[in-house]
């Protein structure tokens, strides 16, 4: 180790330096690990930007260079690229080049799968990018750790990519330079590979421009103009243009872009952070198409580079940079190393490449990365300007992502919509807060090494929390509330018993592949929601109100909704607002409490993206007026068969269900409170009362109903309960299981659409022509057989299903059913061909429950036997055996 440090220090120059204000400066740097090549650009100081183009593009790097090359590749050839500096000048021109693909994230995988085919077919054309494909082996060093190889190899079987889980001995047959004695076992992608990043930037940036797309060097965004929520005019530092369309492809200058729009600034949620490799000169030993090596347990990867070596990694505790921002002319340069700092990479770079004890560095470098919140890309369109897309955030995966980004961000722009369910990926998934720049430099000690860390299903961030809280946190708190966050919104998952130190513990790990620690004392929560009754804090979910003074307000619901919302004063519907090809855009429930004066509930992660939905929607004249009341009213739901003699017992109303219909509301007083919204459902499937409560007395609220309480045993639930009631009682939720590719008739809700009225809604029409070609794909409930929810693997979601040993789809949530004493699984399915399309079923409901149909559900590996139902079930406590029967009122395509 000291070896390899003095010979570090022996051939390395300092590169930076510390200013008196601690900022970081860099000199110009060309290190010898990265080829750069001149560009036929125009970079003098007398650029002459063109007054107009279809599409102006910020930022020469690689995502910008491939959003530009795709667009062209549709006949979009009115596009003009803006680089303040030099095409790759930004992170672009040090990037390590590897070109990975397997995700546990299907929709990432086929990006990422897409970019390896297009540089693969752009070199065999002979545009020279380094392309190389060597392979890549994901080595485990633990058992969870190949657990989580084993999932994602199940994904990466049903779309083609060839995968294999190999031991340790295999894995030093394929590259024997490692060390393997502590490996548990492996993962071989024989077909990826790597190139030279630059490379790939400036092959699409030239084709792109032999197509008509203008480049133009040496030109920097000084102000994005708006005009009615859209972008009208580019300011630049040589000119003024306008635009049709205008795309952030900045990096991690994206943020500072998005600030500069006018009048008022567009998010852009990341911040720059240290990222550290090393490049060694050639040493025997290091054969030419040695594949790259990723040791996820380690923080590290390494990559032929030369002859040499390149090795780096994502490690803990990371540094964040340039917080009071970017210095000017910042291109081509490094900062300045640590090695304090990456001293604990070095550690595991010896010790999985034993042979680099002795390797002689050629330099250390230490590159700006910008990393996201949640450590996911940042794309999609702004919920602000309506023409202003944004495709940054790469978390240090922008060469291997870039292609795959740049052909959707293009087809969002041409058709208007992708062809994937980019919602985990969307801009609309943060809110105002995650924009933060304190927050963001906190979280990114977090970010950055979480690009290599084994994250469990629903482990959650420890950094930015206690952001938003709802009055009763503290109540929670003491209560034994492990708390989650959502939108930065904490909410208790569950509870632990205060006063007993064991409780929970011993019994499984928090997180876990398999039965967590929480099983038990979720079964609790579960039990008393279903025999008696139990309190949960809903003041998470995103609310809107909707008003106007004559009948507009009804008149825009009406349009949006594609359930029927005219319906009479204090009535409750649920409803989804879809989009042109009958997706669900928002999946909400619509409360009338006046005439004209409408009260919206959806999911917390849908706050941004329904807010920006409706105020896209609204008429022009101003007469339909939508308020976030998101913060205003806090919601308990009281869920349990003792919910309404409780009610009734602290509230001036009877709670009868003569009185007191389902989906309804009624406002009404508890304990001294006032102007409570009193809704009779529970998003479980039991019966009972969501209480949306004015902020102020949310916690007067809680204490009358948990001190009235006692004497039916009433206790707190947290969201964890709230799963597994909807789960096994069959109900969707949005952005788990329904996104905007998912329509009513394929979620069996065509019965809450209005097909068969007058009232035109949006996606009507497309939603008639799939009801009368028939459904291709249909939402189902699976109950796995033969399976032990104390010893076996757990499903999470995600999991491919099999019909009849046929890939036919995957699950998308999934949880232990308590009275079922099953574990049940939803997702949706549909008959495939080779190439993944599905083909219409003329009965698909039919096809779906077939009886000789056998059914399977593959986790990690292992196929468990899986029944299929397609309708609410009915459960009998006794037999404990589900009966799906149909929901009333159902209507299937004919």
């Amino acid at each position: 180790m000291h070896r390899l440090h003095s010979r570090l220090s022996k051939t390395l120059h300092g590169y930076a330096f510390r200013n008196s204000k601690q900022e970081w400066k860099a000199k110009t740097l060309r290190p010898c690990c990265v080829c750069l090549f001149s560009s036929s650009s125009d970079t003098s100081n007398n650029v002459q930007v063109p007054s107009q183009a279809r599409v102006v593009i910020c930022g020469g790097g690689v995502v910008g260079a491939s959003v530009a090359y795709h667009l062209a590749e549709r006949g979009w050839t009115d596009v003009a690229v803006l680089e303040q500096g030099q095409l790759t000048c930004g992170t672009t021109w040090h990037s390590a080049g590897l070109i990975g693909r397997v995700r546990a994230s299907p929709t990432e995988l086929k990006i990422l799968d897409y970019s390896m085919k297009l540089y693969d077919r752009l070199e065999k054309e002979g545009h020279g990018l380094g392309w190389k494909q060597c392979g890549s082996l994901n080595v485990a060093r633990t058992k969870d750790r190949l657990v989580d190889f084993k999932r994602k190899h199940s994904v990466a079987q049903t779309l083609g990519v060839e995968t294999h889980i190999i031991s340790p001995k295999e894995a030093k047959e394929i590259c024997p330079v490692i060390y393997s004695d502590d490996l548990v076992g492996a993962m071989w992608i024989p077909h990826d590979g790597v190139v030279t990043a630059p490379d790939v930037c400036m092959a699409l940036s030239r084709l792109a421009k032999e197509k008509g797309v203008k480049i133009f060097e040496g030109v920097s965004v000084e102000s994005v103009l708006t005009e009615k929520q859209r972008v009208t005019e580019v300011v630049t530092s040589a000119g003024s243009i306008k635009c049709d369309y205008f795309v952030n492809c900045a990096g991690q200058w994206a943020r500072a872009v998005g600030k500069k729009t006018k009048p008022k600034g567009v998010k852009a949620p990341l911040h720059s952070c240290e990222h550290y490799y090393l490049v060694t000169k050639p040493q025997e030993g290091i054969e030419r198409m040695m594949p790259v090596v990723r040791d996820y347990d380690g923080h590290t990867y390494f990559r032929e580079w030369n002859g040499g070596m390149l090795a780096g990694g994502f490690e803990p505790n990371a540094v964040p940079c340039f917080h009071k921002g970017i210095p000017d002319k910042f291109e081509f340069q490094l900062l300045q190393e640590d090695w304090d700092h990456f001293q604990f990479l070095l550690d595991n770079i010896v010790h999985r490449m034993p042979l680099l004890s002795t390797a002689e560095v050629r330099q250390l470098i230490n590159g700006p990365e910008s990393f996201t919140p949640d450590s996911r890309w940042l794309l999609g369109k702004s919920p602000k300007v309506d023409n202003y897309f944004i495709a940054a955030g790469m978390n240090s995966t922008g060469i291997v992502g870039g292609g795959g980004v740049g052909k959707n961000i293009a087809e969002w722009i041409v058709d208007g919509k992708t062809s994937l369910n980019l919602w985990p990926y969307d801009v609309r998934r943060f809110v105002r807060l995650h924009n933060n720049k304190k927050f963001l430099r906190d979280r990114m000690s977090e970010a950055l090494v979480n690009h290599y860390l084994l994250k469990y299903p629903r482990e959650e961030y420890t950094t930015g929390r206690k952001l938003r809280c709802s009055p009763l946190h503290t109540r929670l708190e003491v209560a034994g509330a492990v708390f989650g966050e959502t939108m930065a919104y904490e909410r208790a998952m569950y509870f632990n018993n205060p006063d007993d130190d064991s409780f929970g513990k011993e019994r499984g790990k928090m997180w876990t592949w398999s039965k967590p620690c929480w099983f038990e004392p979720v079964q609790e929560e579960y039990w008393a929601c279903k025999e008696r009754v139990c309190l949960m804090d809903m003041s998470s979910f995103a609310k809107f109100e909707v008003r106007s003074v004559g009948n507009e307000a009804t008149d825009f619901l009406q349009y949006l909704c594609s359930n029927n919302i005219d319906t009479e004063i204090g009535s409750i519907v649920h409803t989804g607002m879809q989009n042109e090809d009958g997706g669900f855009e928002n999946d909400c429930t619509v409360a009338r409490l006046e005439e004209n004066h409408y009260f919206i509930i959806c999911p917390a992660t849908q706050q941004t993206r329904a807010i920006a939905w409706l105020n896209s929607h609204l008429p022009a004249d101003g007469s339909v007026q939508v308020t976030d009341a998101t913060s205003m009213f806090s919601g308990i739901n009281i869920i349990g068969p003792h919910a309404h003699q409780l009610l009734a017992d602290v509230g001036d109303i009877t709670t009868n269900k003569t009185d007191f219909r389902p989906m309804s509301v009624n406002i009404i007083d508890v304990g001294h409170a006032s102007s409570v919204r009193a809704m009779r459902l529970t998003h479980t499937g039991e019966d009972g009362f969501i209480l949306y409560i004015p902020s102020e007395y949310a916690l007067h609220v809680y204490d009358t109903l948990m001190t009235a309480g006692k004497d039916y045993g009433i206790r707190n639930a947290g969201y964890y309960a709230l799963r597994h009631l909807r789960i096994e009682n069959f109900f969707a939720f949005w952005g788990l299981d329904l996104d905007d590719k998912t329509t009513p008739l394929e979620c069996g809700r065509g019965f809450r659409t209005k097909l068969e009225e007058n009232d035109n809604f949006i996606g009507k029409e497309a939603l008639l022509q799939q009801r009368k070609l028939g459904v291709k794909r249909r939402f189902t409930q699976f109950v796995l057989d033969d399976f032990d929810v104390h010893q076996d693997l757990w499903p999470w979601g995600g999991e491919p299903i099999y019909r009849d040993g046929k890939f036919v789809g995957m699950t998308t949530t999934c949880s232990y059913g308590f009275t079922l004493e099953k574990m049940v699984c939803l997702g949706f399915i549909g008959d495939m061909d080779e190439d993944g399309n599905l083909s219409t079923q003329r009965n698909i409901n039919e096809w779906v429950l077939n009886r000789s149909a056998k059914y399977e559900i593959e986790v990690a590996g292992v196929r468990f036997p899986a029944r299929p139902g397609i309708y609410t079930p009915k459960m009998s406590v006794q037999t404990l055996e589900p009966s799906f029967v149909p929901a009333p009122n159902v209507t299937h395509p004919k």
